[in-house]
């Protein structure tokens, strides 16, 4: 279930930036199709209508682009909130050429982004008692924004960056041991801050908690390895305390069959790297001109 939608929140600089990169990419100050049949300003109105059901994300970004474009505009609904077809979402007045300019960039923020939000609904809904999170599997310059649709679908985003908490992973493991790599990883963390270390098997599994892994990952296992993971954890008196996620070729439509493994969570790179676009078209009309501008 989609989570309940909050306040509408500003840009970062940097996702600011992006939209002014965006604008700049699509020439939006060079339409020459508009110039060419409309000489002078057309006091307008752009409605933003959805196409399909789905769960709605990136009027933040929408938003910024018509205010770049000096346009008025108003949200009609909230990131979070699911749509069905025929729903207005979004709202622009202006000049008619602003309109057209910004037309692409905003349904391009809008239909990516809402379809990583509905992308994650249908995840949470296949997960069960699983918490369902994002990865760093996102497209270079999105981060941020995929990360907050994850959110707006239901999910959590797991760590922003390198930077943002401690995961061993296998290819670490081909340099420094396993009990090393730990010993290192919780001499370095910020008080309080978890080591997770990535593993395959039930003794790796258990050598990592004894070693003193705070989160176990799970990777590339089918259901029953999963499960027999966990079981071997318990046995061994190592699992309470401890989370363990799930993660590797997991989607929407397998992860049910992960729903009784024992796991506490999974991370699905689906969610950003492969979310199917949620359609959403722009119709335009001519607004009157008010008597007294005449």
């Amino acid at each position: 279930m989609a989570r309940r939608p909050g306040r509408r929140r500003r840009l970062s600089p940097a996702d600011l930036a992006l939209v002014r990169r965006s604008l700049r990419e699509d020439r939006a100050d060079r339409d020459v199709t508009s110039r060419a049949l409309l000489p002078g300003p057309v006091p307008s109105e752009g409605r933003v209508i959805a196409q399909a059901e789905g769960v709605v994300s990136g009027l933040a970004p929408a938003l910024e682009v018509a205010r770049e474009l000096g346009l008025s505009a108003k949200a009609l609904c909230r990131d979070g909130q699911r749509v069905r077809p025929g729903i207005v979402v979004l709202r622009l007045r202006g000049d008619a050429r602003r309109i057209l300019a910004g037309e692409r960039t905003i349904l391009n923020f809008l239909m990516h982004l809402s379809g990583v939000a509905s992308a994650t609904a249908k995840a949470v809904r296949a997960a069960g008692p699983l918490e369902v999170y994002a990865t760093r599997k996102t497209l270079p310059g999105l981060r941020d924004l995929e990360k907050t649709a994850v959110v707006h679908g239901g999910g959590r985003p797991h760590r922003r960056d390198l930077s943002s908490s401690f995961l061993i992973k296998n290819n670490h493991l081909v340099l420094v041991p396993l009990a090393a790599a730990i010993e290192r990883a919780r001499a370095r963390r910020r008080p309080g801050a978890p080591v997770e270390v990535e593993v395959r098997s039930s003794g790796q599994a258990i050598a990592a908690a004894r070693s003193g892994a705070d989160l176990l990952l799970i990777d590339n296992a089918s259901p029953a390895k999963a499960r027999s993971i966990v079981r071997a954890l318990e046995a061994s008196g190592l699992r309470r305390g401890r989370v363990v996620e799930l993660s590797g070729g997991l989607t929407a439509e397998n992860l049910r069959r992960y729903r009784r493994s024992g796991a506490d969570r999974a991370s699905l790179g689906s969610l950003t790297h492969s979310a199917r676009a949620l359609p959403f078209h722009l119709v335009l009309s001519r607004r009157p001109v008010p008597r007294h501008s005449r």
